[in-house]
């Protein structure tokens, strides 16, 4: 297949892309959609993505009329991967509404203030137990161990309660009307 035809194929399916794109391209994520090595763009909505698919296809374009086989190569090889990446994108589309929904409602604040206070006392009884086995031990090297252990268990105990804090204001101000 020549180059002008595969230019072609690649100008096509991008235009493709930008039709299905169209009517929610809008929309913006909670989260990035795609892994920072695959798209340099921080943003959140579909169209953010087709643009700089967009861009690189003329940059592919540049690329090809001053011959450098080694750029063609990496920005095709790029621009096939970001269009395979929306393309399935696209198709979970149907499927992300369809699971967002029921998700939003069984996970209030109340849900998980009550999950988050059952993982604080499971961190509690983790920290307990590991205090407990530091007293018995004889090795140094198996103290440090874990003393290491605590002192992670310690740092997940605290950003727990971080969340706890946070689940609870954001309760107090729903139940104010905020």
């Amino acid at each position: 297949m020549s180059t002008e035809r595969i230019l072609h194929v690649l100008d096509q399916q991008i235009e493709t892309l930008a039709r299905e794109i169209e009517p929610i391209g809008h929309v913006s994520a909670s989260q990035a959609r795609f892994d920072v090595a695959l798209f340099s763009t921080k943003g959140t909505r579909l169209r953010d993505y087709l643009a700089e698919i967009k861009t690189n296809l003329q940059q592919l374009n540049q690329e090809v009329l001053e011959k450098r086989s080694a750029q063609v190569a990496f920005i095709a090889e790029r621009l096939v991967a970001q269009i395979t990446a929306m393309q399935r994108e696209l198709a979970t589309q149907s499927l992300r509404k369809t699971h967002q929904a029921p998700e939003r409602k069984s996970h209030d604040n109340y849900t998980k203030l009550a999950e988050t206070q059952q993982f604080e006392r499971r961190l509690i009884a983790m920290i307990e137990d590991r205090e407990t086995t530091l007293g018995q031990l004889a090795t140094f090297s198996d103290q440090q161990r874990v003393q290491k252990e605590l002192a992670a268990l310690e740092g997940r105990l605290m950003r727990c309660r971080q969340a706890l804090a946070k689940i609870e204001r954001q309760i107090e101000r729903q139940e104010k009307g905020f």
